[in-house]
Order: structure tokens, then C-alpha cells, then sequence
């Protein structure tokens, strides 16, 4: 039987960065994966397949609506192709998933195929075309998450669809009805909008995005509306029927009056449960929670003072990144290092065009915490860059303390947000001051210039260009 100092069970970004990680501070390492390919749900069903399409259908609508204002005429109908764009999608998945073998070679980390189930705290049985057992010093339960749906509808996985089925559809929806306002079912909605579908978005909250700043969810609302998306905010979805070729939704809405939609393709993005089926982990002394998260302590340890678990399958934000870095720290910990996370500081991203990103403290947040804080906020369409680029939706919202003037919270709608963002993240992990932002020097002309002006109205109301 092998024996290794560390186990990871589950390979996507939570798992196969702990897995490195360990390797790279001298412990024997093995990863355990149930499924034919590494890098789990984001690298081959989720973050990077969507982002895939994302690009391929946004490059579709600018050749379509934007060419022939820059100049550039195409003769002929412009056509998806949608069959080519879906196969470009998967070449981008293997690539990504196929550098994931290389750095489990490159770092000898040793793999397993097959569903790694607990024999007890030390020993994992795993399940593939032959079964295998391993004896682990420590585990790292990683094993993700897995789309929810709702009690009373039945996922055909054909008209009926998870975020899964909707990276692989044989044909553009002519009418795609999409349960759930929130990131998931924005971005496929988007994806499909662009290529020529209707689209329908039934939340049950008050607003999509809802767990974001309430001015981001009233701004990306508003451009959404402006591409045609129909919104119908605080609906409560109570039927999901499939009649033929046709999907029937009935909700009611805030008044409780009875609401159908009648579409060809239903998307399911209710949110994500925690995936722990087959673990055995009351085997090992595991202990999962009401909702089947994995119960861990500060340490990210589980009941089992061996056993750790991170991304998630354990409480807090479902995000990739979130996954990596609570994987480095469990590596760092094991190896008797004093690692830290500020899960404060962990952004959120919506990879819908204009961008959505976060980080910190919404202003409901600060309202309910009793907080005295001060806002700036500078529009994208004041940008010289913007202009240039015709990408004029959306804004940077500072939020400081109002009396410290450290930077507490940043949001904003605009292009190119989601990489914007890593620069309100480094200011906040060294608790920089609005005014610290507004004096540093930006790059002109650029769209990060919004966060420089931002910071300027937070300071003392003193934005430059507007």
C-alpha cells in the first residue's frame, strides 16, 4: 500500500494548488480525482469553458454591432457557427486541463483516478477501473461543489438545464428562460443573448446579484435591460414543466399574481451545493453540517484533527480563487509555517460585458454594522479610454472610512473590472487611505484611471474630470 504525507481528494483550483503547494514543501503528495480529466468543475465546466464563450459570442456582437462604427465593413452575413464556437471552447478546456497533468508530473505529485472514499481517518479506498487503497499522514477533502436546483423540478439536462448542459448546447435558444439573477445565469444568459437569443431572467430577490453592492446591482440591471434582457425581479418560481420542444414557467410575482413564461430552454442557476457524495466521511470522523457543508475550525481542520477541507465544500464564497488560497494556507499550516486569509479581502467577479467586481464591504454592510463612511464614485464614460473604446456603462464606488479615510470597500461596473480589481486588493491588504490611491500615479489613458478619480471624490469630493 502507498503512503503519503498528504491526500487531496478532488482536483480543481482548491485541490490541485494544495496539492502543489505540499509538494513544493518536501511532503509526498497525491491527488485523487473521480473524473477522467483534472482541474474539476471551473477548469472543465465552469470558469474557464464560460469565459470561453464569453469571448467567442462577445467578438460575434461586435462584428455585428460595432464594426461598421469603427470603420471596418464586412460583406455578407456575419454567422455563428455554433457547432465551431462549442469546439473551440472544449480546445480551450483541454489545453487548460492538460498544463494541470504537466504540473502534477513536473512537481511528482502522484494521481489517482477514481472516487476516493474514506476506509478510516488515514486510510482512502479509491474506486476506478480498479480499486485502489492508500494510506494518507493527512487528508485535504476538496471535492467542490455541484449545481442546485429546486425541489420541484425535474433537470432533463435537454430543455431543462444546468450551467453544464448550457456550455454544450447543439443550437442558439430562441427563447432561453433562466431561473436565477445571480452570476452564473447572467453570464450564460449574456453568452446566448449575444448569439440572437431572448432571454428571461426570473429572480425570487428584489434585484440580481443580489449578495453584491446594491448600486452595482441597479447599474448592471440597467445596461442588461438596455441589450434587451427582460427582468423579473422578486418572482417566486413554483413550476418548471416541459411540454414538447417547449419549457413552461410559472412564478408568482411580488404582488402574487401568477406569471408564465414559455420558452424552448430553461436554465437552472439557483445556486451550488456542496459536493460530498461517496466520501464516506463519517467513516473518518468527518462531520458535515445541516446544509452538507464539511465542518472545519480556523484552521480549516475538520472533526478529524488529520483531515482538512477547503473551497466549496466548506462554508463561505464558492470561488475559485477563494479555493487556492485557503489550500495554500492548509499546505503552509501542515508544514508548520503561520500562513493568513482575510476572507474581507477576497474578490467577487461577474464576467459579464460590462464587468462587475468587488471587494469588501458594500454599503448595506457598513449601513447595518453602524458605520460611518463616505463614498466616491467616478463614471466610466468620463474616461478618455472609455470613449476610445466605446465601453462607456458603468462606474468605481470607493467607500472609506469616514474618519480614517482607510478604504473599506470597492465596486465597480465597467470593462475590464475583473482585472481592475486586483488593485483595490492590494490597497486594502495594506489598509491604504483613499488619498493614498488618488496620489499614486495611474497610467493614462486607461480604464483604471476611474479608480485613481474615485478615490479623489472619496477624499475630499476633488475628482478631477467630472
Amino acid at each position: 500500500m502507498s503512503q503519503y504525507d498528504v491526500a487531496v481528494i478532488g482536483s480543481g483550483p482548491g485541490g490541485y494548488v494544495t496539492a502543489i503547494r505540499c509538494a513544493q514543501l518536501g511532503m509526498k503528495t497525491a491527488i485523487i480525482e473521480k473524473y477522467s480529466t483534472l482541474g474539476g468543475t471551473c477548469l472543465n465546466v465552469g470558469c474557464i469553458p464560460s469565459k470561453a464563450l464569453l469571448d467567442s459570442s462577445h467578438h460575434y456582437e461586435d462584428a455585428v454591432k460595432h464594426f461598421e462604427e469603427h470603420g471596418i465593413e464586412i460583406p455578407g452575413d456575419i454567422k455563428v457557427n455554433l457547432g465551431k464556437m462549442i469546439a473551440r471552447k472544449q480546445s480551450v478546456v483541454d489545453q487548460t486541463t492538460g498544463g494541470i497533468d504537466f504540473l502534477m508530473k513536473k512537481n511528482k505529485i502522484d494521481v489517482y483516478q477514481g472516487l476516493g472514499s474514506f476506509k478510516d481517518a488515514t486510510h482512502i479506498t479509491i474506486t476506478g477501473e480498479e480499486t485502489t487503497e492508500i494510506e494518507a499522514k493527512n487528508t485535504i477533502i476538496a471535492t467542490g461543489s455541484k449545481p442546485s436546483s429546486l425541489p420541484f423540478i425535474n433537470l432533463d439536462k435537454e430543455r431543462v438545464i444546468t450551467s453544464t448542459e448550457a456550455l454544450k448546447l447543439k443550437e442558439v435558444p430562441k427563447h432561453l428562460i433562466v431561473i436565477g439573477g445571480g452570476v452564473i445565469g447572467l453570464e450564460l444568459g449574456q453568452v446566448y443573448k449575444r448569439l440572437g437569443a431572448d432571454v428571461s431572467v426570473v429572480e425570487y430577490a428584489d434585484r440580481i446579484v443580489p449578495t453584491m453592492d446594491a448600486g452595482v446591482s441597479k447599474e448592471l440591471n440597467k445596461v442588461l435591460k438596455k441589450q434587451k434582457f427582460k427582468m423579473n425581479v422578486s418572482h417566486k418560481v413554483k413550476s418548471v414543466e416541459r411540454d414538447g420542444d417547449e419549457v413552461v414557467v410559472k412564478a408568482d410575482n411580488k404582488k402574487g399574481q401568477e406569471v408564465e413564461f414559455r420558452g424552448d430552454y430553461c436554465l437552472v442557476s439557483v445556486g451550488r451545493r456542496p459536493y460530498t457524495d461517496g466520501l464516506n466521511a463519517e467513516a473518518a470522523g468527518v462531520k458535515l453540517n445541516e446544509r452538507g457543508q464539511v465542518e472545519v475550525n480556523e484552521h480549516l481542520q475538520t472533526t478529524a484533527p488529520n483531515i482538512y477541507a477547503i473551497g466549496d465544500v466548506i462554508k463561505g464564497a464558492m470561488l475559485a480563487h477563494k479555493a487556492e488560497e485557503e489550500g495554500v494556507f492548509v499546505a503552509e499550516t501542515l508544514a508548520g509555517q503561520k500562513p493568513h486569509i482575510d476572507y474581507n479581502l477576497i474578490p467577487g467577479v461577474v464576467y459579464t460585458w460590462p464587468e462587475v467586481a468587488a471587494v469588501g464591504k458594500t454599503e448595506e454592510d457598513l449601513k447595518a454594522a453602524g458605520v460611518e463612511y463616505k463614498v466616491g464614485q467616478f463614471p466610466m464614460r468620463a474616461l478618455g479610454r472609455s470613449r476610445a473604446s466605446m465601453d462607456l456603462d458603468g462606474f468605481v464606488k470607493i467607500l472609506a472610512d469616514k474618519s480614517t479615510d482607510e478604504i473599506l470597500g470597492v465596486h465597480m461596473v465597467g470593462a475590464r473590472a475583473a482585472d481592475m480589481i486586483a488593485e483595490a486588493v492590494v490597497a486594502m491588504e495594506y489598509r491604504a487611505s483613499a488619498e493614498d490611491i488618488s496620489r499614486m500615479s495611474h497610467a493614462h489613458p486607461t480604464f483604471t484611471e476611474a479608480i485613481k478619480e474615485a478615490a479623489l471624490a472619496a477624499t475630499d469630493d476633488r475628482a478631477l474630470h467630472i
